[in-house]
Order: C-alpha cells, then sequence, then structure tokens
C-alpha cells in the first residue's frame, strides 16, 4: 500500500469513494444516509488537495481509499479515512493507519474521532491501540501516543 499527497485529478475517484463508504455506515448503525460534511463534494476534496490535507491511497497501482489529514507540530490530527467498500475485510484501513503513521515519524500524538454509534469504526480504532480520551452525545474522541 501507498499513501500519497492527492494530486487535484484524483479528487473525482476519491470523491466518489468516499461517498460509497459513508453511505455503507447505514448498515453499521447511522441513522441516516449521509457523512461527514463534505464526503460527496468533488470541490471540497479539490479543496483538501490544494492546501495539501487530501492523501490517496494505492493499492495494486488502483486508488482504493484516501485520508484527511491535519498535521500541527508533533500532533496530527485524522480528520477522516475511508476505503472503497469493494475492499473492505481485506486489512486495508489498518494498512492505511499504518502508513498514516509511518508518513510521519515526528508526530507523537495521533488523534481522531468517529461517531458513537458506528461500532465497526470505535472497535477499529481500540484495536489500533486508540484509547478513548473523551466522548460527547455523539462522539468518541481518540488519541494515541507513539512511544
Amino acid at each position: 500500500m501507498e499513501l500519497v499527497l492527492a494530486k487535484s485529478q484524483d479528487t473525482l475517484v476519491l470523491t466518489s469513494i468516499s461517498k460509497r463508504a459513508f453511505e455503507s455506515d447505514i448498515a453499521v448503525g447511522n441513522p441516516q444516509a449521509g457523512g461527514p460534511p463534505g464526503y460527496q463534494s468533488r470541490k471540497f476534496h479539490l479543496q483538501m488537495a490544494a492546501q495539501k490535507h487530501l492523501y490517496t491511497c494505492y493499492y495494486d497501482r488502483l486508488i482504493v481509499g484516501g485520508a484527511i489529514l491535519f498535521k500541527d507540530g508533533t500532533h496530527l490530527h485524522i480528520c477522516r479515512i475511508f476505503i472503497d467498500p469493494e475492499h473492505f475485510r481485506k486489512g486495508l484501513g489498518i494498512q492505511l493507519m499504518e502508513r498514516i503513521e509511518d508518513l510521519f515519524p515526528d508526530v507523537i500524538a495521533f488523534s481522531l474521532d468517529t461517531p458513537l454509534w458506528n461500532i465497526r469504526t470505535n472497535r477499529f480504532y481500540q484495536k489500533l491501540g486508540y484509547e478513548i480520551e473523551r466522548t460527547d452525545q455523539e462522539f468518541a474522541y481518540y488519541c494515541k501516543k507513539k512511544g
């Protein structure tokens, strides 16, 4: 698996994958079809690519997913990751998270949040060593520290 900064020409495919990935959450508890802000918008993904926050995930030279990442010093906020539902249950999500951590060797803390209703993502992040720092009525907020 390879994770690289997205190019503007990647955004059409990434937007399509994002839309399918987040809309598949209806099967794991999402009370309504949809996803996070901009998940289905090419304009949003183009903006994230221009600001160097959007990453393209390749597997066997195919775009299979992406990530939106925000780095601030030694902290990285994983805004979102998404894998094409055609490639679910193949270990690509784990590989993607490992690539994210490897891509930023100077980062000592990774954070992210996920909806409480999403049993799949909450189990996934806990399996990878992320710990809940806090929750509110909608989200669980996770952190993982290196070392």
